[in-house]
């Protein structure tokens, strides 16, 4: 069978309040006619399939169009596994019904790893392939809250409670690796040495559930990931791998070259994996310097070869503040028209002789690009300088986590 893996579409995400629907459909059509043309088997899925819990109506019909009109493509199996982002009562809803299809979800973690495994078959009803379908572990799956823990404490704790739960499939899968049938794993977590961007949502207490390549069963022949934007290996692993999002979904992406993953299997094992580009239909791209420098990259900045508009990020260095600077660039943007629009222009950065290092690398940012984590930092960094401040980052971020939890259910 041939797999195709992918993960972390986001649908319904917005930049800046924009929406991103035309972006998402032009990948979607695109997922479709490349399951076609390289006669793809089977579709994983590795959650975040929506941006938040409660998605638009906008976002489920994409999310429903693409599974009618995969059902009519060469691909006769479509696992779907909860993220983070996702909201497991939605992704389960209609479980039952896609069934008929060939599509299986799997929105939340089981207590019973058997709930999780699931075995592909051919048309002729041979087995070929078997799946273990770890969604996104909550922390309530996977620990149970001991008073007076200490961070490190916590932090073990979650680790094993990974890594315990893809072991606990080990005994019910060495039937098939026997019988030299391959075994994928799935999974949406933060695995660690993973590279992150800007837009993923910290997951587990601050990212302390981090688990390496080792701590996942050798038994699997390839671990299909997802939570990481930016497609990479795990611990320079070849079979573990993030496929990343496929458009960019912050402007700290903009060099990320987006993909899927391929996999071809023989003999039980993995014998070919390899990448296919996902076209850009809407360029993200960031100009910083001094204003003449940025005039000019405006300037000179090409869109021709992308369907979309281009959305910017702007941020000035200037050695004193200018009363015109908005006029100057208006004029710029302006024979840009059509082909740029300015999304986030960040306050310049005041760049002074007489200034420290320190102080001429600082960047100001608005309210509105911080996370919740980053308010909470430097209010605490502004209240108690001196302090250590892990112990309140990792006890806040188990609160919004709890938060989540609650509105969820």
């Amino acid at each position: 069978m041939r797999v195709l893996h992918t993960s972390d579409w986001h649908l319904g995400q917005r930049l800046v309040n924009l929406e991103r629907t035309e972006e998402h459909q032009h990948f979607l059509n695109w997922l479709l006619q490349t399951i076609d043309q390289e006669q793809v088997d089977v579709l994983l899925m590795s959650g975040d399939v929506f941006d938040n819990g409660a998605p638009s109506n906008t976002a489920l019909k994409q999310y429903y169009d693409f599974l009618r009109r995969v059902c009519a493509t060469c691909c006769k199996h479509i696992i779907i596994t909860g993220g983070n982002h996702d909201s497991i009562s939605t992704l389960n809803a209609p479980k039952e019904l896609l069934e008929y299809f060939n599509i299986r979800v799997i929105g939340g973690a089981s207590q019973d790893p058997l709930d999780e495994l699931i075995e592909l078959r051919c048309e002729e009803g041979n087995l070929k392939l078997v799946v273990c379908a770890v969604p996104f572990l909550r922390d309530r799956d996977i620990r149970l809250s001991v008073a007076g823990e200490t961070f490190e404490e916590r932090e073990n704790r979650i680790k094993q409670g990974i890594a315990s739960h893809y072991e606990a499939f080990v005994p019910h899968i060495r039937q098939y690796k026997e019988q030299s049938i391959p075994v994928i794993a799935m999974g949406h977590l933060f695995a660690a040495g993973g590279s992150a961007s800007e837009s993923e949502k910290e997951i587990h207490v601050g990212n302390l559930g981090q688990i390496g390549a080792d701590q996942f069963p050798a038994d699997f022949d390839y671990v299909a990931l997802g939570h990481l934007h930016r497609p990479q290996q795990v611990n320079s692993r070849h079979h573990i791998r993030y496929s990343g999002s496929p458009i960019p979904l912050s402007f700290s992406e903009v060099t990320d070259k987006k993909i899927i993953l391929i996999l071809d299997f023989a003999d039980g094992k993995l014998a070919d994996l390899h990448e296919l580009e996902i076209p850009c239909c809407r360029k993200l791209v960031r100009f910083k310097g001094s204003l003449e420098k940025v005039k000019q990259q405006l300037a000179i900045y090409d869109n021709s070869t992308y369907k979309l508009q281009a959305w910017a990020e702007l941020q000035l260095e200037l050695d004193a503040p200018l009363p015109d600077l908005n006029q100057q660039l208006e004029e710029v943007l302006k024979l840009k028209e059509g082909d740029l629009q300015l999304l986030i222009h960040r306050p310049p950065i005041i760049i002074k002789a007489v200034q420290t290092l320190e102080q001429q690398v600082k960047e100001e940012v608005d309210l509105h690009s911080l996370r919740e984590k980053d308010v909470f930092l430097k209010r605490c960094e502004s209240a108690f300088p001196d302090s250590d401040h892990s112990e309140l980052l990792a006890t806040f971020s188990e609160l919004l986590e709890l938060m989540g939890q609650e509105k969820e259910s």
